[in-house]
């Protein structure tokens, strides 16, 4: 499981109203949703994939097209999302040179993305009101 290697970006992903972690044995990934919907993952590419996912800690998370496009072009270890929307997902290499605050503030956006398309009864909820 990636999340063990990764305890302060596990924490600051679980840190966020109604966050919880799941695992999907079937890929590999341990997944941080909220109201049922995947808003960020952490994982571990196989060596069978496309050379610049091969064998990188990964966090896959979601984003507004345009910032994906941004992202990318800014940073050469941001790619499109792993097996996912290339235009709503990216994949950060964890072993790359991202800054952390700018990880930090993609896994925030992540989850006020997946969050505000909740409906209002479920953002209630999960807030405690």
């Amino acid at each position: 499981m990636t999340f063990e290697h990764y305890p302060e970006l596990d924490a600051l992903l679980l840190a966020n109203p109604g966050a919880v972690r799941d695992y999907k044995a079937e890929w590999g990934w341990d997944r941080y949703m909220v109201g049922g919907k995947m808003f960020a993952a952490l994982l571990t590419t196989a060596d069978d994939c496309a050379p610049e996912y091969q064998n990188h800690p990964m966090l896959t998370v979601k984003v507004a097209p345009e910032e994906g496009d941004f992202l990318r072009q800014q940073y050469p270890d941001i790619l499109p999302g792993y097996y996912m929307n290339k235009q709503h997902w990216i994949s950060v290499r964890l072993d790359g040179a991202v800054p952390q605050q700018e990880i930090a503030r993609l896994c925030k956006s992540g989850y006020a993305l997946i969050f505000a398309k909740l409906t209002k009864k479920a953002q209630k909820e999960i807030l405690g009101k």
